[in-house]
């Protein structure tokens, strides 16, 4: 089997500078990393991870949380963690999903990320004060969050208010008046975020919100935007837009409207937030806001790679943008 003194032999360079390279170290020359990793290659050279470990004192290994409703079966999260998964394999960590359950034991996830040594923890989540998840936060493994805020932890997060006002802005644009909102869950930040924006926007337009006009689409489901859009048709006075929190909501949202024989836009323009992939290739293609998932999903894992290898936690956060993608679903009037 190839060890790092073949590599090393081959190459004419030191055990230390091989070392480096293999263990991402920055202060090598681009010339020598292209001489070591061509070695590498050309000599089939698969490092031991015990070795591994023992030479870097860390274990090369993420955890990884999901704290949702809905979890990773959103299109949105899939999303994210392949982006996430892809830029920390290009740093060499593998990622460890966490279970709450060890051999027939109950584990708190920390207890479980202690117990695995994992460097760092990466953590979805949009609801607020969950305890496990502060525990997580308050100890000393390095963390960063997706989709909620936080002052003891690093943090990435979409615009979801200012998305919400792009929203309006679009819709005013085009003369609709009249916009109902079907909103994210209240119990998730994320819900919170983008009715707040919706109000926001349609203040900045003085335009009226009946009570009626808002409905509570749950946790971002196609069955809860379907539902949610029910309640707006039963309305005497229809709203001539619809700007729902989700896409997944949105399609349901669509499907209620068009079992109710009315057309999309034709008779009531909807318009989601996300732009997941196969919002695009549905009838009518979906009016949306975009998360920029594969910059979530990079910045998350820099910002979490940054605190392992200086050994120090970090409290950042940074906001994503999100950018309006105009498709079919929405018309002027």
């Amino acid at each position: 089997m190839t060890t790092i003194y073949d590599i090393a032999k081959k190459t004419g360079f030191s055990i230390t500078t091989v070392s480096k390279v293999l263990n991402n170290y920055s202060d090598v020359s681009d010339k020598t990393r292209k001489i070591i990793l061509e070695a590498v290659n050309e000599l089939d050279y698969h490092p031991s991870s015990s070795a591994r470990t023992l030479t870097t004192k860390k274990s090369w290994t993420i955890g990884v949380v999901f704290i949702e409703t809905y979890g990773m079966e959103h299109p949105f999260f899939n999303a994210v963690i392949e982006s996430f998964r892809k830029n920390a394999q290009k740093n060499g960590y593998d990622l460890l999903f966490a279970s709450n359950q060890i051999g027939h034991d109950s584990k708190t996830y920390i207890d479980h990320f202690l117990y695995r040594g994992v460097d760092g923890v990466v953590i979805f989540c949009s609801v607020e004060g969950d305890p496990e998840i502060e525990k997580l936060i308050h100890s000393h493994i390095p963390t960063v969050l997706i989709d909620l805020e936080s002052r003891d932890s690093s943090v990435v997060y979409s615009d979801n208010e200012d998305g919400s006002v792009q929203a309006i802005d679009y819709l005013s644009s085009l003369g609709h008046k009249k916009i109902a909102h079907i909103s994210g869950h209240q119990e998730l930040l994320v819900g919170v975020q983008r009715l707040n924006g919706f109000l926001n926007g349609m203040r900045k337009y003085k335009l009226d919100v009946p009570d009626e006009y808002v409905v509570d689409g749950g946790f971002f489901t196609f069955e809860g935007g379907e539902e949610a859009m029910n309640k707006l048709l039963r309305l005497k006075d229809l709203p001539t837009a619809v700007y729902v929190a989700g896409d997944l909501m949105a399609l349901g949202a669509i499907s209620a409207i068009k079992k109710k024989g009315l057309s999309v836009p034709e008779d009531i323009s909807v318009m989601g937030f996300d732009d997941i992939k196969m919002v695009e290739y549905m009838t009518p293609a979906l009016t949306t806001l975009r998360q920029d998932t594969a910059l979530i999903g990079k910045t998350a894992a820099s910002l979490l790679i940054e605190q392992i290898n200086e050994k120090q936690k970090q409290c950042m956060s940074v906001k994503i943008p999100v950018t309006l993608v105009e498709r079919d679903s929405c018309r002027p009037i």
